[in-house]
């Protein structure tokens, strides 16, 4: 009977506030879910065609060796990978220990977690296509910048030493090419992304259902200032290329100028500690200072032009909570949610010795 107490008298109205928040976001992440839910089940199925396309093993041919046009090319073939973050590192650490120069690998490493064929369409759909095309641009332009940059930093490098299992497998030879596709665009793909890509729901989710619409609206975050908050918040935060999406929905929801949001969209997925360090420890501390420098720029410089030649593309973003609102009685939109959830709940735990072998 003790436990009852707390509901009685003034302790009911913030316990009634607390629920009915809780269920206000619950609500918001769901219809940000059922919105983004077509557009990620059709982007996972083109990532799948991608990955037969371009393999690690025809990415490993193509980008090893050094100069001016591998780092172009290494950005190049960055831009439509589905990879994270983390997901690229493997890779291209494998890239580097074969023979590519810093230029080409760190080009790489920038590009890459940018953008992938599964985050561009959504970007396209939830953010409009000004941000989606200035996203592909700003992808491409980081990794000229990183690459290059660090290219004349170490004019005369030296071959990096060939490591045990520095090569990444490829376990899928022995599948057909459809299914290999289509388990990379149905199975690994949705389980390596399922955790920050709910998270950055769920924060969506909060920010939408618990913030007045233009919060940040005002001198506090605008122009470079909402350039600089957004850079601060998208550097040390682990956050993929689609995750990132409903985030920077949220943002212009709260007040930010789409080229603040893109600002998050580049720096975001580019960077975060377990990526740098690694980039440390086999580019060096130039290397790193280099690449960081170059995101930075090129997310601040994008986000400026995007705003500065063209403010149309406010309008071109939806208001999040009334378009998500408007898909969550679509039953496609429900399917396409259900679908996606039961993909990507295997994620939210670690991969078993079974999943890995399998791969």
């Amino acid at each position: 009977m003790a436990s009852f107490a707390i509901m009685d008298g003034k302790a009911r109205v913030p316990y009634t506030f607390f629920m009915h928040a809780v269920l206000q976001v619950l609500i918001a992440t769901w219809q940000v879910l059922v919105f983004l839910a077509p557009y990620l089940l059709i982007g996972f199925l083109v990532a799948g065609a991608v990955s037969v396309l371009l393999s690690a093993d025809w990415v490993r041919r193509h980008m090893g060796g050094r100069g001016g046009w591998q780092v172009v090319k290494a950005a190049l073939v960055g831009i439509p990978l589905p990879l994270c973050s983390c997901g690229v590192l493997p890779l291209a650490l494998s890239l580097r220990r074969q023979g590519a120069g810093r230029g080409a690998v760190v080009s790489f490493l920038a590009s890459t977690p940018q953008t992938g064929v599964d985050s561009i369409i959504a970007t396209w759909a939830v953010l409009g296509p000004a941000v989606s095309l200035f996203r592909v641009a700003a992808a491409l332009v980081s990794g000229v910048l990183a690459g290059g940059l660090v290219m004349l930093a170490y004019p005369h490098e030296t071959e990096a030493p060939m490591d045990e299992g520095a090569a990444c497998a490829c376990g899928h030879a022995h599948l057909p090419v459809w299914r290999h596709a289509l388990r990379h665009g149905l199975v690994t793909l949705p389980r390596d992304m399922a955790r920050p890509l709910l998270a950055g729901m769920l924060i969506s989710g909060v920010l939408t259902a618990l913030l007045p619409p233009n919060i940040l609206q005002g001198e506090a975050a605008s122009g470079w200032r909402g350039y600089g908050l957004a850079l601060l918040a998208g550097i040390p935060l682990y956050v993929c290329s689609t995750a990132s999406i409903p985030l920077a929905a949220s943002f212009i929801h709260m007040g930010m100028s789409p080229g603040a949001a893109m600002t998050f969209l580049i720096a975001g997925p580019a960077t975060n500690p377990a990526m740098l360090t690694a980039i440390w420890s086999q580019i060096g501390k130039a290397g790193t200072g280099l690449y960081l420098l170059a995101i930075a720029l090129t997310a601040v410089g994008m986000g400026w032009l995007l705003d500065r030649f063209f403010p149309a593309a406010l309008a071109a973003v939806p208001v999040l909570q009334e378009r998500c609102a408007a898909c969550a009685s679509e039953w496609w939109g429900i399917v396409a949610a259900i679908i996606l959830v039961i993909l990507l709940a295997p994620g939210l735990w670690k991969k078993t010795e079974d999943d890995e072998s399998e791969e």
